[in-house]
């Protein structure tokens, strides 16, 4: 099963969103893009990953182009705006859905409430992606 999830920056959410499915199943094979990448994953994105075991430190932020023409049984997007571009994704796709989530990193203030915004993102996207697995990909 391949799965790509989309977002703009493919900094916060969609690398949450990887690494959450990734941990949910070894054997699927999850990708993440974006729109606009950003030059590095969010800090705060990593150490709320770190906080629950997964480590994204090493992902690298990928542009959707990479993943044109490709085949996917499932295309995620996590955010309003990738939502507005994916029906400019090409390839075969056999599923296209949207489960949006707030940008974390918009938020501004201490770091403690950055970090809690993004444990609460973090938290959201987990608990809507492990319904979707249940009800999409986990095999028999």
């Amino acid at each position: 099963m391949r799965v790509l999830v989309l977002c703009t920056g493919n900094s916060c959410r969609s690398q949450m969103a990887q690494g959450l499915l990734q941990s949910f199943d070894p054997k699927l094979e999850v990708y993440s893009a974006g729109t606009k990448p950003a030059a590095c994953v969010n800090e705060h994105a990593i150490k709320v990953m770190a906080e629950i075991g997964i480590d994204i430190s090493t992902n690298k932020p990928k542009s959707v182009t990479q993943y044109l023409g490709e085949e996917w049984d499932f295309v995620i997007t996590v955010c309003g705006s990738a939502n507005e571009f994916c029906p400019m994704f090409y390839g075969k796709v056999k599923h296209r859905v949207h489960l949006g989530f707030d940008d974390p990193s918009l938020v501004s203030g201490t770091e403690e409430h950055i970090l809690n915004e993004f444990r609460h993102t973090r938290d959201r996207i987990k608990q809507k992606l492990y319904k979707f697995y249940e009800e999409n990909l986990k095999e028999g």
